[in-house]
């Protein structure tokens, strides 16, 4: 079994889940008391927060590239980012640290081709909706993605750093996403990608009518398939 290095914290309360799916899906397949080997690395998330805002993704990337170096010292053969806006520095780590990234839009973008849909609606921060190191990676998979108006995409952004990042979920704020989910259906998209690991936490495929992906569950089994080399 392969050692994963988790790099959370980017929100702690998705890092939880991420740690949980990863071990049942290993108990899963290998029964008994047996779990992941794996070590955890949680930043402060409002360390790196102040840093992203103030334009300092580099500084970002540094803190993320030592944190991974720290983990490969200690056994870990490959790499887990517990979020997916922090993708964007995936091929920086990759080259830094000689570990696989294991692509939480390449897992997400094979499940969208199992699925048989062509064209999405991708919710996430900003970043992840508009920075491209998301939205290419579905487009080499043959996916078409479709984001959020500004107004929306701004709602959606701020809820996740006020509200979903500190655990905090509301039937108000769930409206408002499956009314942005429904306006982007509307407009041709098959399905929706939960792209930021929190918002599965507040809503669910039982809430929406159109397919969703959710993508921590989704990245925790790549993650289990490749530490146990399937």
């Amino acid at each position: 079994m392969k050692i994963l290095a988790l790099i959370g914290g980017t929100s702690w309360v998705s890092t939880v889940d991420y740690y949980r799916y990863i071990n049942e899906g290993i108990n899963e397949q290998l029964g008994g008391i047996y779990y992941s080997r794996c070590i955890i690395h949680s930043f402060s998330y409002g360390v790196i927060k102040d840093m992203a805002d103030a334009g300092n993704f580099a500084g970002v990337r540094n803190e993320f590239i030592a944190a991974c170096l720290n983990m490969k010292d200690g056994g870990a053969e490959g790499i887990v980012l517990c979020a997916n806006t922090m993708h964007m520095f995936a091929h920086d780590l990759e080259q830094a640290t000689g570990m696989p990234v294991i692509h939480i839009a390449t897992a997400t973008a094979r499940a969208i081709n199992e699925a048989g849909l062509k064209k999405v609606g991708l919710l996430g921060t900003r970043p992840t909706m508009t920075m491209g190191f998301y939205t290419e990676k579905l487009s080499e998979h043959g996916i078409e993605t479709l984001i959020p108006d500004e107004q929306e995409m701004d709602f959606i952004h701020e809820t996740i750093f006020t509200e979903l990042g500190k655990g905090m979920f509301t039937h108000e704020t769930r409206e408002r996403y499956i009314n942005i989910m429904n306006r982007l259906v509307a407009a041709g998209a098959e399905g929706i990608i939960l792209g930021c690991t929190e918002i599965p936490m507040l809503l669910t495929q039982e809430d929406v009518t159109m397919p969703v992906f959710d993508t921590t569950r989704i990245h925790a089994a790549a993650a289990v398939a490749f530490s146990l080399g399937q």
